[in-house]
């Protein structure tokens, strides 16, 4: 069964300043992450994981129990750990809104 795929209002604004072209890589990525959630590196995690699209990249959540990945946002090399450490201490937000999008 597929998983659904969400994104942050964070991503979706970040998205939103970048070419076509490069958003056709995002949607292509997220194509791939319906029907594999676990294409990308892990990021200490099973179920935290980031995917390279050029010099950026994109960083999600897979949540088994409610078939739902939720992409959180970009970021360049430069501020990976400080994005990483971030979304860690935010789990438990991210949790909650992936389980009212789920619902809704």
């Amino acid at each position: 069964m597929p998983y659904a795929v969400y994104r942050t209002t964070v991503f979706s604004k970040k998205r939103d300043v970048f070419s076509n072209d490069f958003k056709n890589q995002i949607d292509h990525i997220e194509g791939q992450l319906k029907e594999n959630p676990y294409v990308g590196k892990p990021l200490g995690v099973r179920w935290f994981r980031e995917k390279k699209l050029d010099v950026f990249r994109m960083y999600y959540l897979i949540y088994e129990d409610l078939q739902a990945v939720y992409i959180i946002t970009l970021s360049g090399k430069k501020d990976q750990q400080k994005v990483i450490n971030t979304i860690r201490i935010l789990l438990e937000q991210y949790r909650s809104e992936i389980e009212e999008k789920v619902t809704c």
